[in-house]
């Protein structure tokens, strides 16, 4: 009885995984197994991301340099989000027109647009897996938008918060700076933290259901 009821769960499981296989192949793009337009799609996500943050460096706290961070992960998966956050955060973070970051802000940087591009990779995998939301669905429905609504607030906070204290340790090497420093710049963070929320919502489903449309 025992062994039967272990052989119908392993069957089970079995066919949950094949179905998760087949879904996870359907909604791949033909276009994204050739790894030559993948490297093209990585260098334009790439340039995209570093020319999008040239151009609003002047304009404070407003930017649509993580959002292009993140939809190349959603876009191309985990591991080419993270070369997009890398390559484009160290070349725009480097040669930033304001001035290159402090080292240990500098090294920040490329962790946490590495990370945004691991976000979207993740989020990818985990819209793509539903089966309410196909590659051709519209994704202007309120859960989407509050996902990338929520996902948007949570990177900027995240981003804002701990290059305040990265910030903190490198220009006056103690933490007890922290709160001062973060306050001062309180008002500049709201408005990054509303800037990318409204971006995510608003923004971000148009992209992806437009480079949907080029790549099936």
């Amino acid at each position: 009885m025992i062994v039967e009821l272990k052989s119908e769960t392993n069957e089970t499981r079995d066919k949950v995984e094949l179905i998760d296989r087949e879904r996870e192949k359907a909604n791949n793009s033909p276009w994204l197994e050739i790894k030559s337009f993948r490297i093209v799609l990585i260098s334009t996500f790439t340039a995209l991301a570093i020319v999008l943050g040239y151009l609003l460096a002047y304009i404070p706290n407003i930017e649509l340099f993580t959002l292009t961070i993140f939809l190349s992960g959603f876009i191309l998966g985990k591991r080419d989000g993270i070369i997009v956050g890398l390559f484009s955060s160290f070349i725009f973070c480097f040669f930033n027109p304001l001035g290159p970051s402090p080292l240990p802000l500098f090294t920040f940087q490329l962790f946490h647009y590495s990370l945004t591009g691991l976000v979207g990779g993740l989020s990818g995998a985990y819209l793509k897996k539903k089966e309410w939301l196909k590659k051709d669905s519209d994704m202007y429905i309120f859960s989407v938008m509050a996902i990338f609504g929520l996902l948007g607030a949570l990177i900027t906070i995240f981003f804002q918060i701990f290059s305040s204290l990265v910030g903190a340790l490198s220009f006056f090497g103690t933490l007890n700076q922290f709160l001062p420093y973060f306050l001062t710049g309180l008002g500049f963070t709201i408005i990054h933290v509303i800037g990318n929320i409204l971006g995510f919502i608003f923004i971000l489903p148009g992209l992806i259901q437009l480079i949907n449309k080029m790549l099936y």
